[in-house]
């Protein structure tokens, strides 16, 4: 499958995890790391292959790629435009109301009950590991879940804060640990904060939660249905803790009002989806440059749209060798609207002049003739070899057009009265950047 990397989205202690988009402009997620450590990958493609269920994140294939002179593999995973739950319950303060904490927990008791009832135990569940769609919660991250039956040694993994006692103690991790894990993300629900947060150091969190008789304490503010629930998920005998079927049983779930906080009714928690993988706040995914004689010293940048644009383009980057008619990529474009034809013109006409519009398939693309005439171009960092130049639109600072020209030198010269050109087009919308395939006219 062809495809395109975008910008870094999450990074774990074994890989990163990246946008991307495929030939057909689908954004999808690429869970990427070295082949030769990439056994844990590969086999948390193979336990994701067998599972099907609304709550559980799907794995769409793989395949290896060669990247800065390594061969790295590659999982594709549906992209889950929403965040993570620990993303949410920051962006709302540290804390979350109620029902909206019961709708999610439903949601993640229904993936568990799933996973459970198939054999397999997750050994890592936190509001990290958790991703919001659009249709709900949906369960990630299987590198360190096991079948349970299966009798493959397999060491204790997880977040320490997050075990169960048995786990701390390294006797068993099954069933019964994620629903511990569960209970402990409740917490993190309703305060923000793992379930010890007074515990700073691992290896000591380890020796409370398996040696003494403490438990996770409850949120204060909580009804007291939903603090019983909780002792059900934290009972320290893993043989009484309650299964994820029983407690979705519980009061605290019966009902669960999702008109109070329908996922068609939260848009403030899910972030729109990008059409392309330029567009996921793409300059904040870049990485600042480093001075190389002083590593401690960011090198300097302009913070316009204008001075990223010569900055990715002007310095160094030889256009001599693009094709003139294949090999460039289109993706799908953000809130173009459609501006006045310039057939006919025989002058330049700033960018406002246009005609852009969307086909069936939510391509733009951009029909014209342009014209150039005594118009005086602002050319990248003065390099004629480059054949490009920036326009910027009169009307926005926003918007900018980067035009690549094929009688560059009669251009220069003054020559030309109407001149065919190639064109790439680059706006940026609301600190969006959407590329534009390439057009002849």
């Amino acid at each position: 499958m062809a495809w395109i990397r975008g910008p870094t989205i999450g990074r774990g202690s074994s890989a990163a995890v990246s946008l991307a988009t495929a030939a057909t402009g689908d954004l999808f997620a690429v869970k990427s790391t070295d082949l030769s450590a990439s056994t844990v990958l590969q086999r948390e493609q193979d336990l994701i292959f067998q599972l099907s269920s609304p709550y559980i994140v799907k794995c769409l294939g793989s395949d290896t790629t060669f990247e800065q002179n390594k061969i790295v593999y590659n999982m594709f995973l549906e992209y889950i435009p929403g965040g993570t739950l620990s993303d949410k319950i920051k962006k709302h303060g540290g804390s979350l109301e109620e029902n909206a904490i019961r709708l999610h927990a439903r949601q993640i008791l229904l993936g568990l009950s799933y996973l459970h009832r198939k054999g397999l135990a997750h050994c890592d569940i936190k509001g990290q590991n958790i991703l919001i769609g659009k249709d709900g919660l949906k369960i990630a991250d299987f590198g360190c879940a096991k079948w349970v039956e299966s009798g493959e040694p397999t060491a204790f993994a997880g977040t320490p804060a997050y075990m169960a006692p048995e786990v701390a103690r390294g006797e068993e991790q099954s069933f019964p640990a994620d629903v511990w894990a569960f209970g402990c993300t409740v917490i993190e629900m309703a305060t923000g904060s793992g379930p010890w947060p007074e515990m700073k150091d691992p290896a000591a969190a380890l020796y409370r939660i398996g040696s003494s008789g403490d438990v996770p304490e409850l949120p204060g503010w909580f009804s007291d249905v939903a603090k019983d629930m909780l002792t059900k998920c934290l009972i320290k005998d893993p043989n009484e803790r309650w299964t994820a079927i029983q407690l979705l049983e519980h009061p605290f779930f019966d009902p669960v009002d999702e008109e109070i906080i329908s996922y068609d009714k939260i848009s403030e928690f899910i972030r729109k989806s990008p059409t392309s993988v330029m567009d996921q706040g793409i300059w904040d995914a870049l990485e600042t440059p480093v001075s190389s004689e002083n590593p401690t010293e960011i090198a300097s940048s302009s913070d316009s749209p204008a001075g990223r644009i010569r900055a990715l383009t002007g310095a160094g980057l030889d256009f001599s060798g693009w094709a003139d008619e294949e090999d460039w990529l289109t993706v799908r474009g953000d809130e173009i609207d459609e501006c006045p034809n310039l057939e006919g013109s025989d002058e330049f006409i700033d960018a406002e002049s246009f005609t852009l519009f969307r086909d069936e398939e939510e391509e733009i693309q951009i029909q014209s003739l342009v014209s150039i005439n005594d118009f005086v171009m602002d050319y990248l960092d003065g390099d004629s070899n480059n054949n490009a130049f920036t326009v910027t639109h009169t009307e926005s600072v926003n918007d900018i057009f980067v035009f690549r020209i094929v009688n560059y030198e009669n251009h220069v010269n003054g020559i030309i009265s109407s001149s065919r050109s190639l064109l790439l087009f680059l706006s940026f919308f609301s600190g969006i950047i959407s590329w534009c395939s390439l057009f002849n006219f």
